[in-house]
């Protein structure tokens, strides 16, 4: 099993279990057959069933090539770090400082899997798509000695970005982002100082409870727990992690009602 320790913005050094190579190989394999599946699936609709030809190239990029292009992308920025396969596989994107990757994290990424955009293009348009196979082959591979020689087993778009994959020991689920649902009526807020936070450190706040609970080690919420004292100017009578709780809790509903 191999660690990463990640300092966060409050200097508290988060530990992590790095995706093992085999988990990245199937995740992507997986993704890479959703992708060949609709490929195919929406290329036998449009030529053969709807019988469409090149006065058509501009629908069928619309609807075909795009979506394919920014799967990667858009499924990482919209499930919290994850793509279908990563969510099937259990691992997840998160950012070099333990908080979720920005989009600009998120863009570079995907941006340096460009291999895949001359697969996609190649078998799309060309009627032999052995070219195509052969892009997406050499890109893979150059992936691959990258992973393996990285000691944060980093491909190129990871060290470009900023990022790392790591595994997560549960599904995600919306519970997992800094944001919850405080349905509550007449919920009254403890920390009003807590909105001055950001986003990041709330994450930050969320991933050391998360490791802590994991690891049943609650050191890293009592020095968070500090810091987020120090720098909100506050004193409190709770134990750690529950101060650290509702500091979330007070956070998320004065952001949502700003």
């Amino acid at each position: 099993m191999s660690l990463i320790q990640i300092a966060t913005p409050f200097n508290i050094d988060i530990e992590f279990e790095i995706a093992g190579f085999h988990k990245r190989l199937f995740a992507y394999l997986i993704d890479l057959g959703v992708l060949i599946v609709y490929l195919y699936a929406m290329k036998y609709i449009l030529f053969s069933g709807f019988g469409m030809g090149e006065e058509s190239l501009g629908f069928i990029f619309l609807i075909v090539l795009l979506p394919m292009i920014f799967y990667t992308f858009l499924a990482e920025l919209w499930m919290n770090g994850q793509t279908i396969g990563k969510k099937i596989l259990r691992i997840k994107v998160i950012s070099l400082d333990g908080g979720e990757p920005t989009f600009s994290q998120f863009l570079l990424r995907w941006f340096m899997r460009f291999y895949e955009w001359g697969f996609i293009v190649f078998v799309l348009f060309w009627g032999n798509p052995y070219f195509g196979y052969l892009v997406l082959i050499i890109g893979s591979l150059i992936s691959v000695i990258f992973i393996s020689a990285s000691k944060k087993s980093q491909r190129i778009g990871d060290m470009v970005a900023g990022t790392v994959v790591v595994n997560t020991a549960s599904d995600i689920t919306v519970h997992d982002t800094i944001f919850m649902n405080i349905n509550e009526t007449g919920y009254q807020v403890k920390y009003p100082q807590a909105i001055k936070l950001s986003d990041r450190d709330i994450n930050t706040i969320k991933n050391v409870i998360t490791q802590a609970q994991k690891t049943n080690n609650y050191q890293m919420c009592n020095r968070v727990a500090g810091k987020v004292k120090n720098v909100l100017e506050i004193s409190s009578d709770m134990y750690d992690i529950d101060f650290l709780e509702k500091i979330m809790e007070d956070y998320n509903y004065l952001a949502t009602r700003e």
